[in-house]
Order: C-alpha cells, then structure tokens, then sequence
C-alpha cells in the first residue's frame, strides 16, 4: 500500500531541542532523533507527511534575556531545511518564544512570510496564563487575521505535581489542561473577538468533547465576572469548529464523544511520535482502522489535513 496518512501531531527532537534536552539533564530516548529514522518510522505505518512540532514553548526565565528568541529561531530555521530537504515528507508548526506578545509576533512574521512554515504550535498554557489571559490576546488576533492552523499542545499546568496524584502528568492531567484552556477561552470570548481561530486539539481534545453539553449549559448558570455574555449555542458552535487529532487515541469510544461534537471532517491523524513509542503508535493506528472504515477512514488518515494545509498534495 502506498503511504497515505498524514500525521498532524509528532515531535521533533533533533538539533538544538536535543541539545537543550541535554544540558538540562533529561534522560534521552534510546536513539537520538534523525530524519532516517523518522523517515522509517513513517514508511512502517504508510505516513506520507508527517507534521513537526515540540511540546513546550521556549521561556527566557533563568536564562539570557533573548534565550527564547534565538531558540525559537533556530528550531524554526530547522523546520525549514527539512521541509526543502525533503520535499512532502515533513510540514512544521512554528515554534514562538514565550516571553512576550512582541515576541511571539515577530518570531510569527518570520517563521510564515520568510519560512512559509504551515502552522504554529502553542502550549494549553505558559507560566500559568491560559488562552483568554491578555499575554494572548494580540497573537490570537494575528492568527485569527492570518486564518493558519494552530496545534494547542497541552502542558503542565501550575498545580501538576499536586493534580496527577504522583503519576506523569500525560496519564490524564495534559488532556485536562486541554480542555482547561479551551473553555477558558471560550468564557472569556475568545471565539467571538477571534472568530476565524483555527485550532487543532490533540488526544481528541481529552475530555472536552465530552463534558461539552455541560460546559455550554453552565453559561447560563455560573458565567464569572470577566467572562463574556456568551450562550450555549456559541459554545457548541465553538466546539464544532475546532480540529481534534486522534494522537494516543482513534478507539471508538475514544472517538465517539469528538464525531458527536465536530463531525468526521474535523478529525485529524496524529500519532505523538516519538513521545509515544513505536509500539503504542502501532496500537493506535490499528485501533484507528477498526473504529472507522471507507470513506471516513479517508477523510481522518488524509482528506481532512489536505484541506487545512494546501501544500501538501
């Protein structure tokens, strides 16, 4: 069979994300991440473009002043080497520095009109401010203007060690932190000043789909000072439009609650590799052609991501 799938949600951890890694004394995966080996990772589960991004947004806290514009920068610059190394084989979600809103806007302006990177990733929340904190709000602004996809990876919120009960947070509080931040966005009306956001949920955006008839119902129950004059049906108008990626997910009852909300044509293929070993990649994908066949197995493996990201053909 010859590879198909596009993969929206995969990390690189190549060049000076490794090298970070290891001056801060993380523990390396068994091998270092290569294009070879992507690229063989790809071919064993029929991946045709892969999508990059990394999990975390640059902080200068603690560092030089400009630490996470020249990182941002240069992991950018990497991105793009890739994609004209290896035409068709690899998009990239630009990585901004986290310090500023002058900052992530600049890095913004160079990583699509110089670069032409395909996207732009950001964290469910930096130091603590969630989508609707101002530090947001000029970003959300140019990237509504721009209309280009955005991957809201999810993160550690400030209280992990104390939510996750001792476990790694990614066992359930990242999915949580996701839907933490998305429906902080909506109260505060992000969605109504923003309304051409184009945002891309990974694991099936956790739990939201799930709790979403009781997230809109609480709008007329316990809206919060700052929040904004919105109802139900914006609510679920919102949750439709969203984009959900099937990483560490795609079982049917995993699936159901996202396909209740969005439909079959908001679901995307992603994989988390190499976050989540090769083994568990194999599982998902398995898992993923047995919950949906034909037409919508299509529409999820590659229809979906061919029309939010017309480079790829």
């Amino acid at each position: 069979m010859t590879a198909c799938r596009i993969d929206v949600h995969a990390h690189y951890l190549g060049g000076n994300v490794a090298e970070l890694r290891a001056s801060a004394g993380q523990p390396r995966s068994d091998a270092a991440w290569t294009p070879q080996a992507t690229l063989a990772a790809m071919d064993q589960n029929e991946i045709a473009t892969r999508f990059l991004s990394i999990p975390f947004t640059p902080l200068s806290a603690g560092r030089e002043a400009d630490f996470a514009q020249r990182f941002s920068r240069r992991v950018n610059e990497e991105y793009a080497e890739l994609i004209q190394r290896y035409p068709g084989r690899f998009g990239a979600f630009a990585s901004l520095p986290g310090d500023s809103s002058e900052a992530m806007l600049e890095e913004l302006a160079y990583a699509l009109d110089v670069l032409h990177l395909d996207g732009v990733s950001l964290n469910s929340n930096i130091a603590g401010q969630y989508l609707g904190a101002p530090l947001w709000e000029p970003l959300l602004a140019e990237l509504s203007r721009r209309r280009v996809p955005v991957l809201i990876h999810p993160t550690d919120s400030p209280h992990a060690a104390e939510l996750a009960l001792g476990r790694h947070p990614s066992v359930i509080e990242f999915t949580f932190d996701t839907a933490r931040t998305v429906t902080n966005a909506i109260y505060r009306g992000v969605f109504q000043r923003h309304p051409e956001l184009t945002l891309i949920l990974p694991h099936l955006g956790g739990p939201l789909p799930a709790l979403a008839w009781r997230i809109a119902e609480c709008t007329t129950i316990s809206l919060g000072p700052d929040d904004a004059p919105i109802t139900p049906e914006h609510v679920m108008e919102v949750l439709g439009s969203l984009y959900y990626d099937t990483a560490m997910g795609g079982s049917p009852h995993g699936l159901a609650p996202a396909l209740e909300v969005a439909g079959i044509g908001h679901i995307l293929f992603g994989t988390d590799a190499p976050a989540a070993p090769q083994a568990t990649v194999d599982r998902a994908v398995a898992e993923l052609a047995t919950s949906l066949t034909g037409d919508n197995l299509d529409a999820v493996e590659r229809g979906n991501a061919l029309r939010l990201f017309p480079r790829i053909t």
